[in-house]
């Protein structure tokens, strides 16, 4: 990695004028020394900060970034809605097709609802099962991320009892936890929120099984709740429909964000027409949510993920990343643990219970121009190739040498152990 300059520059004015310099999770914070705040640029699968370092980003934005920064159709779809309109007194008439577009590529949905980030609309979802069943409680499992709001951030500083006090907890892709949050709030569960597969920050990730989504269902089906699909994370990056069709469970609700405009700031609420009475009936606004550029950006995204190999080329890509590391790890006597899907890649190493390898391995590969994430699950885009993963795993192999080379003076991180002891 080059020069810091610009990026020491920045950092120390934005602690004058931001709090901690930064908020939110793309916040360094909890980052090795060497990862960069602040970028100036993106175009494809690479990123360059404010002093001119490239990356291979394998976070891809935290998600948003499907097809590739500033993608040609994309860009010139945004561009032409531009010269016509963005945010104005009432929506576009796109908003009517955009709608059209998504319903008629999820299977359980019969109308939409767009917002701005995944948290508005996992909080829509919220609000509506409640106007639906006309019951409080919301069941969640622990640890999952629904986004930032009262309800469901993982930071308390701030946050009331009462904020959280009709929401119950279950572990995931376990029915008999399930069953027992239904029994302790008989005939108050509003819904049933879960991801399509485990996905939590240092944490290994863990696929949904099919007796867990199974039951979920059931369980809404007898007691008149609602099953609500957060697929803000994952949506179309593990099926080009709700990200648990493939385990043959249609939810009644789906909350999608991200990438489905490839980078514009959109999110939805999907639904079947069971609910369709209650969404007419809640207030729900935003002074930015109707804009029209992020809608055009996402028909056309949309447009092609129905018509290209895009996931295709996602997983092709992830397993040959994978099975690089895993070639790489055994060659250099280091165990790594791979989880979850190859193209939304979760990596640690086994016996680092204080993430001290897991960091310094993160921020050599980083050193070496590839950007992974040493806590968070990762992201590949329709514009990452296999020149791509080929350079990447030339800057992993120098990575495990590095970290094999100063294994014995790896520290963990200071602010993650100070977060740890509480």
């Amino acid at each position: 990695m080059g020069s810091r300059i610009k990026q020491k520059a920045l950092m120390e004015r934005a602690e004058r004028v931001i709090p901690g310099g930064m908020y939110g999770h793309e916040s360094t914070l909890l980052l090795p020394p060497e990862f960069p705040q602040f970028f100036k640029r993106a175009l494809g699968a690479r990123i360059w900060d404010a002093d001119e370092n490239s990356y291979i980003d394998y976070m891809c934005a935290y998600g948003p970034n499907l097809l590739g920064y500033r993608q040609a159709g994309v860009e010139a779809a945004a561009e032409a809605q531009r010269l016509l309109g963005d945010t104005m007194t009432g929506p576009s008439e796109i908003m009517v097709e955009l709608a059209e577009a998504f319903v008629g590529m999820v299977t359980h949905a019969d109308w939409a609802m767009f917002c701005k980030n995944g948290g508005d609309a996992t909080s829509m979802a919220m609000v509506l099962a409640r106007a639906h069943t006309g019951r409080k409680t919301i069941l969640c499992a622990k640890g999952a991320y629904h986004g930032a709001a009262p309800w469901c951030t993982p930071r308390t500083s701030g946050i009331l009892d009462s904020d959280r006090a009709h929401i119950a907890y279950y572990e995931y892709n376990d029915a008999q936890s399930l069953f027992d949050a239904f029994k302790a709030h008989d005939g108050d569960v509003a819904a049933v929120f879960a991801t399509p597969f485990r996905h939590e920050v240092f944490e290994d990730q863990a696929l949904a099984q099919i007796e867990f989504a199974r039951a979920a269902r059931q369980h809404c089906d007898e007691t008149g709740a609602l099953l609500v699909v957060d697929d803000v994370r994952a949506g179309f990056r593990v099926a080009r429909d709700c990200s648990w069709m493939h385990l043959g469970i249609e939810p009644d609700l789906s909350c999608w964000g991200k990438c489905f405009a490839n980078g514009y700031p959109i999110s939805a609420l999907l639904g079947s027409n069971k609910a369709r009475d209650a969404a007419r009936s809640i207030f729900v606004t935003g002074s930015f949510w109707f804009s029209a550029v992020p809608m055009a950006a996402a028909i056309e995204t949309l447009r092609t993920i129905r018509e290209t190999p895009y996931l295709e080329t996602l997983v092709a890509n992830g397993d040959a990343l994978r099975a690089g590391l895993d070639g790489q790890s055994k060659r250099h006597g280091i165990e790594l643990k791979q989880t979850g899907p190859s193209q939304m890649p979760q990596i640690f190493f086994a016996d680092d219970p204080d993430f001290r390898i897991g960091y310094a391995w993160a921020a050599a590969c980083l050193n070496g121009g590839a950007y992974f994430h040493p806590y968070h699950n990762m992201f590949l885009s329709a514009a990452h190739t296999l020149e791509d993963v080929e350079e990447t795993l030339e800057a992993t192999d120098k990575a495990f040498d590095a970290v094999l080379r100063n294994f014995s003076m790896l520290q963990p991180h200071p602010v993650l152990m100070q977060l740890s002891r509480g």
